[in-house]
C-alpha cells in the first residue's frame, strides 16, 4: 500500500514539474516581449554597437591615433551601459530566479551530508579494501570508457555537421576578455583539488570529489575496526535516511523552482536566440540523443530489457536536471530511484557520488563539440592528431571539476588557450550556454544511472 502511495505521489510530482516547465516557458515568453522588453532591446543595441566598434578598432593600424583612443572610450562607455542594463533586468526578474536559487541552495545543503553518509555506509558494508578496489576499478573502467566515447562522439559529430563554418568570423584581438577564468592544467592543481585539507571546508564548498576521498578513507577505517564500527555504520545509515526524508520535503518545491528557472531564462534569452543559433542547438541536441542511444545500448548489453524500466524510473530526475540546468539538483532523487530499481544501497552510494566527479557524459560531449565549433567559426583547421590531443587533454582536465560554476566553459577556456584558439570565441556560447546546459545536465543523470545499474549487475547486486 505504501509502495502504491509513493508511486502515485511520484507520478503527481512529475506531472507538476512538467506543468511548471510549460508555465515557466509561457510566462517567460510574455515577460520577454513586455516586462523586460526595453532592457532586452537596450542590451541588444549595446552589443551590436560594441561589435561594430571592435571591428573599427581592429582596422586601425596606428596604435597612437586619436580615433583609436576615442573608439576605446566609446566601447568602455557602452560596456558600462550594457552591464548596468543587465543589472536592472536581473533586478526585475529576481523574484523568479530567487525561487530556483532557493531550491538549488536547499539541494546543495543536502548533497554533501548525503554523499558522505551513504558512501561511508556503502564502503563500510563492502567490508575491506579488496572489495572497494574491485568495485572502484570496475566503476572507473566504465566511467573512463563512457567519457572517452562521449568526447569522441562530440568530435565526430562536430566534424560531420560543421556548425561553425557558417559563422565565418574574423580573428579577434588577443586581449579580448570573455570574463571566464581558465582551468589550470597542472597535475599539482588537479591533485590539490582531489585531496582535501579539511573535510568541513570541502562540505562547505560542496566539493564532491574531496568528500568522496574522505568518505572512502572513513568507510574503510570504519570497516577495519570491526564490531566497534557497527555503531558508526548504524548511525550513518540513520542519518542518511533522515536526509532522504528531508529530500522528500525539499522536492515538493521542485515544480516552483522549475517554473522560476524557466521563466527567468526565457525572459532573458527569448525565443529569438533559438532561431539565431538554431542549427548549432539542434545539432548539439541531436548529438545528445545519439549519446543517450549509445549509453542505453551499452547498458542493455548488461541489464537487457530492464534498461527501459531504468529510464522509466529516472524520468523525474531527468526532467528536474533539465529544467534547473543542474544534475546536482537531481542527485538525491536519482539515488532513491536507483535503489527502487533494484540496485543495492552499497553500490549506489559508492558509484553515484563518484559519477558526479568522473562521469559527466553530457558535459564531456559538449566540450569537444563546443571547442571545435569555436575553431571552425574562426576558420581554424585542426588535423585529426591535434583533435585527438585535445580530446585527451579534455579527458584529464575535466575530472573532478563538477563543483566549479559553469564547469564546462571553464575547462573549454583552458583548452582553447592550449591549442591557440581565440578564447573570445567563448562569447559565441555565453548566450545559449544555459539552454545547452539543460540538455547536458539531463544527460549526466542518464549516464550516471546507467553506470550504477551496470556496476550493480557486474557485482551481482541488482535485484529484480
Amino acid at each position: 500500500m505504501a509502495e502504491i502511495h509513493a508511486k502515485n505521489k511520484g507520478h503527481k510530482l512529475t506531472l507538476y514539474i512538467l506543468v511548471g516547465l510549460v508555465l515557466g516557458i509561457a510566462v517567460g515568453f510574455w515577460m520577454n516581449g513586455s516586462y523586460v522588453k526595453n532592457e532586452n532591446k537596450q542590451i541588444a543595441v549595446a552589443e551590436s554597437s560594441i561589435s561594430t566598434i571592435q571591428s573599427q578598432i581592429k582596422a586601425i593600424e596606428d596604435t597612437t591615433a586619436q580615433s583609436l583612443a576615442a573608439l576605446r572610450a566609446e566601447e568602455e562607455a557602452l560596456v558600462k551601459t550594457k552591464n548596468e542594463t543587465l543589472r536592472q533586468r536581473d533586478k526585475k526578474l529576481e523574484p523568479f530566479s530567487l525561487i530556483a536559487d532557493i531550491f538549488l541552495r536547499l539541494i546543495k545543503m543536502i548533497v554533501a551530508p548525503l554523499v558522505f553518509t551513504t558512501l561511508v555506509v556503502g564502503v563500510a558494508r563492502l567490508g575491506d579494501m579488496k572489495s572497494v578496489g574491485r568495485i572502484g576499478g570496475k566503476t572507473l573502467l566504465w566511467f573512463f570508457s563512457a567519457s572517452f566515447i562521449s568526447l569522441l562522439l562530440g568530435m565526430v559529430l562536430v566534424n560531420f555537421f560543421e556548425p561553425g563554418t557558417a559563422m565565418n568570423l574574423p580573428m579577434p584581438a588577443a586581449d579580448t576578455d570573455t570574463g571566464i577564468k581558465k582551468a589550470a592544467l597542472t597535475l599539482k592543481d588537479f591533485l590539490y583539488h582531489v585531496f582535501p585539507t579539511s573535510v568541513f571546508e570541502s562540505m562547505a564548498k560542496n566539493e564532491i570529489l574531496q568528500i568522496v576521498v574522505f568518505s572512502l578513507f572513513f568507510g574503510v577505517g570504519t570497516a577495519a575496526i570491526g564490531e566497534k564500527g557497527e555503531v558508526v555504520i548504524k548511525a550513518m545509515d540513520a542519518i542518511a535516511h533522515v536526509i532522504l526524508k528531508v529530500t522528500g520535503y525539499v522536492m515538493n518545491l521542485a515544480p516552483l523552482a522549475v517554473f522560476g528557472a524557466m521563466a527567468a531564462i526565457i525572459a532573458k534569452q527569448g525565443l529569438g536566440i533559438l532561431s539565431t543559433y538554431s542549427i548549432f542547438i539542434a545539432e548539439f541536441y541531436l548529438g545528445l540523443l545519439v549519446l543517450w542511444l549509445v549509453l542505453l545500448l551499452a547498458g542493455s548489453v548488461f541489464i537487457k530489457k530492464r534498461i527501459f524500466t531504468l529510464i522509466k524510473r529516472i524520468r523525474e530526475p531527468i526532467i528536474l536536471a533539465f529544467s534547473t540546468s543542474s544534475s546536482e539538483a537531481a542527485f538525491p532523487k536519482t539515488l532513491m530511484e536507483l535503489e527502487r530499481f533494484g540496485c543495492q544501497n552499497r553500490i549506489v552510494s559508492f558509484v553515484l557520488p563518484l559519477g558526479y566527479s568522473f562521469n559527466l557524459d553530457g558535459s564531456m560531449m559538449y566540450m569537444t563539440f563546443a571547442s571545435l565549433f569555436i575553431a571552425q567559426s574562426y576558420g581554424i583547421q585542426l588535423d585529426i592528431a591535434t583533435q585527438m590531443s585535445m580530446l585527451l587533454v579534455l579527458m584529464l582536465t575535466s575530472k573532478g571539476i563538477a563543483g566549479v560554476p559553469r564547469a564546462s566553459l571553464v575547462v573549454i577556456a583552458g583548452t582553447l588557450a592550449t591549442f591557440d584558439i581565440p578564447e573570445a570565441g567563448l562569447a559565441l556560447l555565453l548566450g545559449i550556454d544555459p539552454l545547452l546546459d539543460m540538455g547536458r545536465s539531463a544527460t549526466n543523470v542518464v549516464g550516471n544511472s546507467v553506470a550504477t545499474a551496470v556496476v550493480s549487475k557486474w557485482e551481482n547486486a541488482l535485484e529484480h
